[in-house]
């Protein structure tokens, strides 16, 4: 999902060491996205590459079986609540970056987490995606101009449906 949402904001990629990068403007800002090349659970190592300390803010956006299609959820900082690429990221870093989470859930129990999360998505999830995804711009956008706490307490409780 966070590269799915990255490439509705750029396709304008350049490949650099083991990441895909591409600047964008939003709101007079300058963001630099990042798509990691290494195996998702090993997210963190773009850190080899990169400082963070060379960023105002690190906002990272990913998905989550833990919360429904069709939600996003928002944090200004947290653990990695049993994602691997999060653990990575913040092994790297610490837990005090911002993250946007998008939904994925629920997974049937009949399905294992690995065939579910790299599975396809049905037509109608699809729908609900592209929805879900204009509405994570919406919310990276009030970040960006607004702040994280407007953010939090404008999306956080939203549910898009068909």
């Amino acid at each position: 999902m966070g590269f799915m949402f990255l490439d509705r904001l750029s396709t304008n990629w350049k490949k650099q060491n083991n990441f895909y990068q591409s600047k964008i403007i939003i709101n007079d800002k300058e963001l630099l996205l990042i798509k990691p090349l290494t195996y998702m659970n090993l997210s963190g190592e773009i850190f080899n590459y990169i400082n963070p300390n060379d960023f105002n803010d690190i906002i990272v956006i990913y998905d989550d079986v833990s919360i429904n299609l069709g939600k996003i959820r928002i944090r200004k900082k947290g653990s990695d609540g049993g994602h691997n690429g999060l653990k990575s990221i913040i092994s790297f870093i610490g837990e005090h970056f911002s993250r946007i989470r998008i939904g994925i859930g629920p997974k049937p129990q009949e399905i294992d987490l690995v065939n579910f999360v790299l599975g396809e998505f049905t037509n109608k999830e699809l729908m609900i995606i592209n929805k879900v995804l204009d509405t994570t711009k919406e919310a990276l956008e009030t970040i960006i101009t607004e702040g994280i706490d407007k953010a939090m307490s404008k999306f956080n409780s939203i549910e898009v449906t068909l």
